[in-house]
């Protein structure tokens, strides 16, 4: 009997290893690609903490046993399912052990091409190797989405770079770097900065630190679990349900889904950030970069604030930590073949309830997903709605394939015999 039809899932991060493990634990076949937690092992400083709390930073099984909270309980690690901010090292320690166990079978080799095919699709491997599929998953994370301010596209890599590059700013030690932005990545890398060594100052346009609440001690009163419950991704009823009913958030209408998903990604960062920076670091607010040039190997900035007034100093480097962008044509491994047949909005995927695209058989999970599932999707926390929905609907094919498959295996001797 032939193979049941081949899957790819290329990324291997929170939502292609959920996704994987769903289908291992369903006995589909599968292939995945991808460094292991690569943009949380290579891009993210050493020393940040998940905005997330711990009851919502697992990866996602079947079972739901291979919980952030019991990995942390069998090594001796602290863990509260709110108020005790996960480290970094931490959950990449928990992320890759979930992996050991669940996914064994990752490939650690880079996509560089997906196209259709007469069968479905075909990947080329960074190596040359070519891979035929006959449905992808494409799980990538907001690596590929750095967004820099346009003042600073004209100036040199080595003396402008996004958060993004550096896990490790140890090279910073005694030099001078002005960080660009006050969200969580932008506090939590000048932070890092400042404990490394190095003389660091903040640039934001806009004129307050929104930091996230500070959690309350447990157990909450009844009147604030009633006012303002806690949900995956933040306080009150509206992040309730936008978390908690992600089929109801598709449904309505699609200004408001997009308004709804660029809310949620205002600059916040973490409430435990606040004593690491305030009245460490001076912070420049509401100023906007205006101009940014080298001159004798230093870089010449020059800021206005809301009335107009300027200020000018020199440093060695700038860190744009200002967010990132969604937009499906910056995917590398997308030809503009593929892409011209997605039907998009606003450079993301459209999908359908099952996150199945307009190419048949090409499927997006993580942030690719927010705008139609809401903002869960840019959280680790999405994982478990989109790895359950893709499994079941790749299990029903799987099935049916299968079907078909015996029916022909056993009409042929019939047709032998007549």
């Amino acid at each position: 009997m032939s193979t049941p039809p081949s899957l790819a899932i290329i990324g291997a991060g929170p939502y292609g290893l959920s996704v994987a493990a769903h289908l291992r634990a369903r006995r589909i076949p599968f292939r995945i690609f991808g460094r292991p937690m690569a943009m949380w092992r290579d891009h993210m400083p050493e020393g940040m903490f998940l905005k997330s709390e711990g009851f919502a930073s697992s990866l996602s099984d079947p079972d739901a046993r291979f919980t952030l909270r019991r990995f942390c309980a069998d090594h001796g690690l602290p863990y509260r399912d709110t108020g005790v901010p996960i480290p970094r090292d931490t959950f990449v320690a928990y992320a890759l052990a979930f992996q050991n166990r669940l996914v064994p079978e990752v490939e650690e080799a880079k996509v560089v091409a997906l196209d259709r095919s007469p069968h479905g699709f075909h990947l080329e491997l960074e190596d040359g190797r070519p891979v035929a599929a006959r449905a992808v998953v494409v799980a990538v994370g907001i690596g590929h989405f750095p967004q820099v301010p346009t003042a600073l596209d004209h100036l040199p890599a080595e003396f402008v770079t996004h958060s993004t590059q550096h896990s490790n700013v140890d090279r910073f030690r005694g030099r001078d770097v002005t960080v660009i932005g006050v969200g969580a990545s932008a506090l939590d890398i000048a932070a890092e900065l400042h404990d490394r060594g190095a003389s660091v100052r903040i640039v934001a346009r806009r004129t307050f630190i929104r930091f996230q609440p500070v959690p309350d001690p447990e157990p909450r009163p009844l009147w604030k679990r009633l006012t303002s419950p806690i949900s995956p991704i933040g306080l009150g009823w509206r992040s309730q349900l936008v978390s908690s009913a992600p089929m109801m958030f598709y449904r309505l209408p699609q200004h408001v889904r997009l308004r709804t998903v660029q809310g949620y990604f205002r600059p916040t960062p973490g409430w435990y950030m606040r004593e690491r920076v305030v009245g460490h670091i001076p912070v420049f607010l509401g100023c906007t970069l205006i101009q940014a040039d080298v001159r004798e190997d230093r870089l010449h900035v020059r800021l206005a604030d809301e009335r107009g007034a300027t200020r000018e100093f020199g440093t060695d480097h700038i860190i744009s930590a200002t967010g990132f962008k969604l937009d499906a044509r910056r995917v590398p491994f997308f030809g503009e073949r593929l892409l011209g047949q997605l039907r998009m909005v606003e450079h993301v995927p459209c999908l359908s309830t099952d996150f199945q695209s307009s190419v048949p058989g090409l499927y997006f999970v993580g942030p690719l997903s927010a705008n139609n599932f809401g903002p869960t999707a840019r959280f680790v926390v999405g994982a478990d709605f989109a790895a359950r929905r893709i499994a079941r609907l790749l299990a029903g094919a799987a099935s049916r394939t299968l079907m078909f498959l015996s029916l022909i295996h056993i009409s042929e001797p019939t047709r032998q015999a007549e």
